[in-house]
């Protein structure tokens, strides 16, 4: 571990203990005040620290937050688990749960298809998806709250990858609209061409997408029509998995 990090971490964990100045920061790492700063700052604008009204140094809300994530991530696989199983017998189809954890949308959870189109699908427990061009990724955004919306999608370089895919702001926010009005999300190859994919969201108790649940194939397994027809799956898995969260039926979705 490189003598950087070591000493952010350090950093981290004594701000959560107590307030640190940059004097006390200083001292902590045995380094100058600058060197303290640096590093400081660098852990500020991650959010894994915060600086108050009287310029000392405490633990941030982004810290806090992967924290929850990463708990969370752990309880929803295990909620989720049997509902997944259950999708994939039903529908034949490989069955993702997808989480936003920090800046990305990662597979928390994969179900393969005994039929050919797992060998072909590319995608892994734990890799990140594209956020803009992919069926869990748009139904994550278009129910989330517009400025959390507006902070991912400022980090987001768009790239055109198929003919279909929402390759500008514009495009996909008139998708997004589309998607939070009817519920659920579709990936009409817009990555990989050969890639179809709906997807719904997954809310907890606040009324927050909290994850996606997906069923994926080769077109030449499956068109999205045929995907499409077997939404009423999916959406039924989606929201007994959202109940077992604490989501109220009915409730009006965060965002």
């Amino acid at each position: 571990m490189s003598q950087t990090v070591q000493r952010a971490i350090e950093l981290i964990r004594r701000s959560a203990e107590h307030p640190l100045s940059l004097a006390d920061a200083s001292e902590v790492l045995g380094v100058h005040k600058s060197t303290a700063l640096r590093i400081l700052q660098t852990l500020e604008a991650a959010r894994f620290v915060r600086k108050t009204g009287a310029g000392t140094y405490v633990v941030g809300s982004g810290l806090i937050e992967l924290s929850e994530l990463a708990l969370g991530s752990m309880d929803l696989r295990e909620f989720a688990s049997a509902h997944l199983r259950r999708l994939q017998r039903e529908t034949g189809h490989t069955v993702h749960l997808a989480q936003l954890t920090g800046d990305e949308i990662i597979y928390i959870d994969k179900v393969d298809s005994p039929a050919f189109d797992a060998v072909k699908l590319p995608s892994r427990v734990g890799r990140a998806v594209s956020i803009y061009a992919s069926a869990v990724g748009k139904v994550i955004l278009a129910h989330l709250p517009r400025d959390e919306r507006d902070r991912l999608l400022s980090h987001v370089t768009f790239e055109r990858y198929t003919d279909t895919t929402f390759a500008d702001r514009a495009s996909l926010e008139l998708e997004l609209i589309e998607v939070r009005e009817r519920g659920w999300a579709t990936d009409n190859g817009e990555h990989d061409a050969y890639v179809m994919c709906v997807a719904a969201p997954i809310l907890d108790t606040r009324g927050r997408v909290v994850a996606a649940v997906s069923i994926t194939a080769i077109e030449v397994i499956a068109t999205l029509p045929q995907l499409e027809a077997r939404l009423p799956l999916l959406l039924d898995t989606a929201a007994t998995i959202s109940a077992e969260l604490g989501y109220a039926a009915g409730a009006a979705p965060v965002g």
